[in-house]
C-alpha cells in the first residue's frame, strides 16, 4: 500500500478514536445538534477503520508467516504455512482495493432521504400504466430494504395508470442507491388493450431528489405563489370537503409543486415546501456542475432525464441497463423489488470510473 494512503487512513483511524472518546464524556449530550454530527461522522468512519484494522492485522501476520517460511520447517509445516500465508496475501489485495474504494469522494447527500417523481411520457395510457408499474417497483424496493415510502401527490388515469406521481422514501443510504434511477425508462409489450398482439413501445421519466428541507435552500417567501384546492382520489373523506390540497409555485423559475396526500393543509404546505427545495437544490447543483459535466459523461451517466437509462422487454422477459451494457433475464424479479440485481453492478461501475479519475487525474 503507497505511504500517502496509509498516513490518511492512520489520521482517519486517529479522528475515529478522538470522537469515540467525546462520545463517552459525560456533557456529551449537552449540545443534542453537535452530539447528532460527531455520530454522523463516527458512522461514516467506521467502515473505513474497520477495515483499515483488518489489513494491519492481516499485514502482521502475513510477515510473521513471511519469518517462519524464512526459517527451518518441516515440509509438511512449511506447505501449510505456504497456504496460509498465499492466502493472506490475497486478503491483503482484497482488503486494499476495499480501502481505496471506502477513500473515494463521497457525495454528500448520499445518506439523504429521497423524493422520487415518475412521470408517463411517450405512450398515452400505456406510458401511464408503465408509470404505475414502476411505482410499484420502487416500493416494493423500499420495503425490501426496510425503508418507508410516503405518497406526496397523485393524478391517476381512468384505467388505473399514473400520469404523474410524487413520493418520498425515508432511510439511511436511500439516495446513494436510488440516484442511479434518474432518467428515461423504456417498456417493450404488448398493452391489455391490444388486440392484434403488437408489442408497444412506451417510456415513463423517473426523478430522484435528495430531500431538502426549507433550511437547507434560500427561498424568499415573497417567491412563492401558493394555491389550495380540494384533494381528489383515495385518501378519505375529507378530500371532498376542505380544500386542503397546496399548490406552490416558485416565481423565479416557474418550478411547480403539489401535495394532496394529507388531510391538513399545513402539512400539506409543508411538504410541498420540501419537495420545492429539493427541486431548486438539485438545479443548482446542476448548473454549478454543468461547464465539466458537458463535456465528459461518466460511464453510469448523469442521471438527467433526458437519458433513455433502460429497458424492460416482457415478451423476451429482460431488462438492459444501458449505461453499463448490462442484460439480465429475470424482469419479474425485478419489477417486484428485486432491484439490487441491477443497482449493485451501477455502483461497482461508478466506483470503478471513480477509481481511474482519481489514478489519471489528468
Amino acid at each position: 500500500m503507497l505511504s500517502d494512503m496509509l498516513e490518511k487512513l492512520k489520521r482517519v483511524e486517529d479522528r475515529y478514536a478522538e470522537m469515540g472518546e467525546r462520545a463517552s464524556q459525560p456533557d456529551f449530550y449537552s449540545d443534542a445538534q453537535a452530539a447528532a454530527k460527531l455520530l454522523r461522522e463516527q458512522k461514516e468512519l467506521e467502515p473505513v477503520v474497520t477495515a483499515f484494522r483488518s489489513y494491519c492485522k492481516t499485514q502482521s501476520e502475513s510477515e510473521d508467516l513471511r519469518e517462519m517460511l524464512d526459517g527451518t520447517l518441516e515440509p509438511e509445516l512449511r506447505d501449510l504455512c505456504q497456504e496460509e500465508y498465499t492466502s493472506l496475501k490475497q486478503k491483503l489485495q482484497d482488503l486494499e482495493q476495499e480501502l481505496k474504494i471506502l477513500l473515494l469522494p463521497k457525495d454528500p447527500n448520499d445518506d439523504r432521504n429521497v423524493i422520487m417523481e415518475i412521470r408517463a411520457g411517450v405512450g398515452g395510457e400505456e406510458s401511464a400504466l408503465f408509470a404505475h408499474s414502476l411505482y410499484r417497483m420502487y416500493t416494493m424496493y423500499a420495503e425490501r430494504r426496510g425503508w418507508t415510502t410516503e405518497l406526496l401527490n397523485l393524478n391517476e388515469t381512468e384505467l388505473g395508470g399514473f400520469k404523474e406521481v410524487t413520493l418520498s422514501i425515508s432511510g439511511y443510504g436511500a439516495y446513494s442507491r436510488l440516484k442511479f434511477e434518474s432518467g428515461v425508462h423504456r417498456v417493450q409489450r404488448v398493452p391489455e388493450t391490444e388486440s392484434g398482439g403488437r408489442v408497444h413501445t412506451s417510456t415513463a421519466t423517473v426523478a430522484v431528489l435528495p430531500e431538502m428541507d426549507e433550511a437547507s435552500v434560500d427561498i424568499r417567501p415573497e417567491d412563492i405563489k401558493m394555491d389550495v384546492y380540494r384533494a381528489s382520489g383515495a385518501g378519505g373523506q375529507h378530500v371532498n370537503k376542505t380544500s386542503s390540497a397546496v399548490r406552490l409555485t416558485h416565481i423565479p423559475t416557474g418550478t411547480v409543486v403539489a401535495c394532496q396526500e394529507e388531510r391538513s393543509q399545513a402539512q400539506n404546505r409543508q411538504k410541498a415546501m420540501n419537495m420545492l427545495a429539493s427541486i431548486l437544490y438539485q438545479a443548482e447543483q446542476e448548473r454549478i456542475q454543468s461547464a465539466y459535466t458537458a463535456e465528459r459523461k461518466s460511464q453510469v451517466g448523469t442521471g438527467m432525464r433526458n437519458e433513455r437509462i433502460r429497458t424492460y422487454n416482457y415478451p423476451q422477459g429482460r431488462v438492459t441497463d444501458h449505461r453499463i451494457g448490462l442484460t439480465l433475464y429475470q424482469i419479474e424479479d425485478v419489477l417486484n423489488g428485486d432491484l439490487d440485481l441491477l443497482i449493485d453492478p451501477l455502483i461497482t461501475a461508478d466506483q470503478a470510473e471513480k477509481m481511474q479519475r482519481s489514478e489519471n487525474p489528468g
